[in-house]
């Protein structure tokens, strides 16, 4: 049985290695796009399970990355993560504020099997 797959959209390649690692840990393949048209562009290659989107990308915006991301893949696990304050976040299915630790990616993950 292959890994499920996360889509990471990330501009910043720490924080785009630290998901790697830390969604790596949990079972998962990762993809991994440093700009939401780049993420869009894979959709016809790739079917995610979840993905994790930082809100503040080049071009497109995390909040329309994720609208298109909902409507290619409406099952598809949306988490939103920003330093922005979590209350700004739109509507996503979980938040995960920056700096992610370990322990919040674990909780994220435990809780898409639950």
């Amino acid at each position: 049985m292959s890994a499920p797959l996360a889509l990471t959209v990330e501009d910043s390649t720490d924080q785009s290695a630290l998901l790697r690692l830390l969604l790596e840990r949990e079972g998962f393949e990762v993809f991994a796009t440093a700009d939401a048209e780049s993420a869009i562009a894979a959709f016809a290659e790739i079917s995610p399970s979840l993905a994790i989107i930082d809100l503040r990308l080049p071009g497109l915006t995390g909040e329309e990355c994720s609208q298109r991301l909902r409507e290619r893949f409406p099952d598809c696990f949306i988490v939103i993560s920003s330093v922005l304050d979590p209350a700004d976040y739109p509507e996503a299915d979980a938040a995960l504020p920056k700096p992610v630790t370990s322990a919040a990616m674990h909780e994220l993950v435990v809780g898409l099997a639950a």
